[in-house]
């Protein structure tokens, strides 16, 4: 039944299924703004730079909460994907977050064909096919399951397609596919698990919004693209 379902997914989507990097030749930014409670808070920005097969994907995020005035949370974060064609090599990251350092250390091994990950929150193997969930990535609509970008933690994932709609997003309206991104294991603090509505815009291969709650309304909307 699951193959069926995967194998149905492809046909619908076809333009997730193949070689997924050459969708994002022709981008060399992508800005996407966080807000939280309908209020501006920070930035989340992808940068792509290409030397033959090799593709460096960058991503840079900040963003404080505030409450009266004071900032009660906040984050930034640098991260590093380096793929060869359409296989991830390597990724590393650096984050701090309410000033506790975060970190994540992804390498492929080439001889056992998985990732070797050491990370704040986990040091292990796992398989090719899980994914780092930054959202400039519209694979992760396909995976099973998503490595942290901050921590490097693991988490089992189930996507559904819930149907089409039109969005406006910055005064343009835009024919999108909406799906939920949830965590398989439900026995996960909630606080801790994977609960996220994502608009994918099927025409650009781009992630257009991403909706959450937890500890208010967040959303991040792609502004720009060059």
């Amino acid at each position: 039944m699951r193959k069926f379902i995967v194998a149905l997914f492809f046909i619908l989507y076809p333009s997730i299924s193949i070689a997924h990097m050459a969708h994002y030749n022709k981008y060399n930014k992508l800005e996407m703004e966080i807000f939280r409670n309908g209020e501006l808070i920070g930035y989340n920005y992808y940068f792509f730079n290409r030397k033959g097969d090799q593709t460096l994907v960058t991503n840079q995020i900040k963003f404080s909460v505030k409450l009266l005035g004071a900032v009660i949370f906040q984050v930034e974060s640098y991260g590093e994907e380096k793929y060869h064609k359409d296989q991830l090599i390597s990724y590393n990251s650096k984050t701090l977050q309410n000033n506790k350092e975060k970190f994540v250390n992804l390498l492929f091994n080439n001889n056992t064909k998985k990732f070797e990950i050491k990370g704040s929150s986990f040091n292990g193997e796992t398989s090719i096919d899980s994914i780092v969930g930054n959202w400039w990535n519209h694979k992760i609509l396909q995976a099973d399951s998503q490595i942290s970008p901050i921590s490097g933690s693991i988490k089992k994932q189930v996507v559904t397609f819930i149907g089409k709609k039109k969005i406006d997003l910055y005064g343009k309206i835009y024919q999108v596919d909406h799906f939920t991104l949830k965590s398989k294991d439900m026995n996960i603090p909630k606080d801790k698990r994977l609960d996220f509505n994502i608009w994918y815009d099927q025409k650009n291969s781009t992630i257009l919004k991403v909706s959450y709650s937890r500890m208010g309304d967040w959303e991040y909307r792609l502004k720009k693209i060059e």
